[in-house]
């Protein structure tokens, strides 16, 4: 068990000492990282993380599910987060969560100025370029995801604290309680990465209108 002194008051979350960051933009919206991050849908019944190889792989076999994709748009300042789960990682997909993914950041007061992305075919389409309009795409240097480490630690965090932190019965269930952790994300979670902050806190005036 750790120190109370060691736990988040808010929340009970542990706080774990700042590391020294590698890099850091120096205002929201100067870098906003996007990834697709593909998750394993749960049977109807539950998956085997939680219920056990043999039980998990019945309720599988009855019904397949296949994959969820997780879009994603991470601000590398503010590490705030917009993310929606789809069907597929097409090119259309792509354009679509951009459109949104600019309107949430511009709600919040954030002009993208640029974005940074692997080198999946989606991205690098010419409408996907069109849609960007003015704003500068950068690409992840080849086999070094590292490079677009804030959205690889998102990946982490969701899996540790919502993909696989309950037993869901099925994978309906589990995408229902997404959009509740985001906001827990983004408003209340306090991230070791900017001192021990929220997102929203980095973000002018955000913590006030979306308590």
């Amino acid at each position: 068990m750790p120190l109370l002194a060691d736990l988040d008051q808010a929340t009970g979350l542990p706080v774990r000492r700042q590391r020294p960051v590698r890099y850091e933009r120096a205002v929201p919206g100067e870098l906003v990282h996007l990834d697709i991050k593909k998750l394993g849908r749960i049977p109807d019944g539950g998956g085997h993380r939680k219920l056990g190889r043999t039980v998990g792989k019945r309720n599988n076999h009855k019904q397949g599910r296949g994959y969820a994709f997780l879009h994603h748009a991470v601000d590398d300042h503010s590490r705030l987060a917009y993310s929606e789960i789809h069907t597929d990682e097409r090119k259309d997909t792509v354009i679509g969560f951009w459109g949104r993914a600019r309107a949430f950041f511009a709600d919040a007061g954030i002009e993208v100025r640029s974005v940074m992305t692997d080198n999946g075919s989606a991205y690098r389409s010419n409408d996907f370029t069109a849609a960007l309009g003015t704003v500068d795409h950068l690409w992840t240097g080849p086999y070094r995801p590292q490079t677009n480490g804030k959205v690889e630690r998102f990946n982490r965090t969701l899996a540790a604290e919502w993909a696989y932190a309950h037993t869901y019965q099925s994978d309906e269930a589990r995408a229902a309680t997404y959009p509740g952790w985001l906001h827990t994300y983004n408003h209340h979670r306090p991230h070791f990465g900017i001192g021990g902050q929220t997102p929203a806190a980095r973000v002018h005036n955000l913590t006030g209108n979306y308590s």
